[in-house]
């Protein structure tokens, strides 16, 4: 999942990202409303998280020329502003959600989760796929019947999967949903984590469903 967080805070930014991140999603951030704009404009993000109160074009503004430009993402807004008519204002601008600073990470959390439901397939917000299923609410995975215990990250690279049953996910493709641009990664990453994620759901059950095209990338096979 990846996610573009527009903040001018840098200690606020840094400390959301870092919590993010540690979360399993891939952010980019940008510290202005221009430079979130064209970031917004030219990525396809799973969710915006975008603050009101910002340098050279306010969020209010980005989220009207985003939504002008048909651009759907789920969009967050975070404020300080903590009045009726400011809220009825972001909500009216395209945005989707209305956080008012501050903030405890567990309500942005819940937040956020509920903003990607909305986007799944499933109404129930749960991805199943033979007996395989995910609960993005709880982060529950369990296939027939057994729990399984994933990282942060694995759970994420799953998700991704999930989203997408049948279609190739490239090793690009893949770090560029997981990981920010910035972030530093080896070259067989996604394939070490493919590994461990085998390890998990597939190597313990007769049918796989994880399927390497070789030379190309993954998918996870929907009968």
């Amino acid at each position: 999942m990846r996610i573009l967080l527009v903040e001018d805070n840098r200690r606020l930014s840094d400390s959301l990202r870092h919590n993010l991140v540690d979360d399993g999603y891939a952010v980019d951030a940008a510290y202005d409303g221009v430079e979130g704009e064209e970031l917004a404009e030219f990525t396809a993000y799973d969710l915006i998280i975008l603050d009101v109160m910002l340098p050279r074009k306010d969020g209010l503004e980005v989220c009207r020329s985003l939504r002008n430009r048909r651009i759907r993402t789920p969009i967050l807004m975070l404020t300080a502003r903590d009045a009726l008519p400011d809220r009825v204002s972001g909500l009216d601008s395209g945005a989707d959600d209305y956080l008012v600073k501050p903030f405890e990470m567990d309500e942005l959390r819940a937040r956020l989760r509920a903003l990607l439901r909305r986007e799944a397939e499933d109404k129930s917000g749960a991805l199943v796929i033979a007996d395989l299923r995910l609960d993005p609410a709880t982060h529950f995975v369990e296939r027939g019947g057994q729990s399984i215990d994933l990282t942060s990250r694995e759970y994420s690279l799953l998700e991704y999967l999930m989203r997408n049953p049948n279609r190739l996910i490239t090793r690009q493709m893949a770090e560029n949903s997981l990981w920010s641009y910035n972030a530093s990664v080896a070259s067989n990453v996604v394939d070490v984590y493919i590994r461990r994620l085998r390890r998990k759901v597939d190597d313990p059950f007769e049918v796989k469903l994880i399927e390497t095209i070789r030379g190309a990338g993954y998918r996870i096979r929907r009968a």
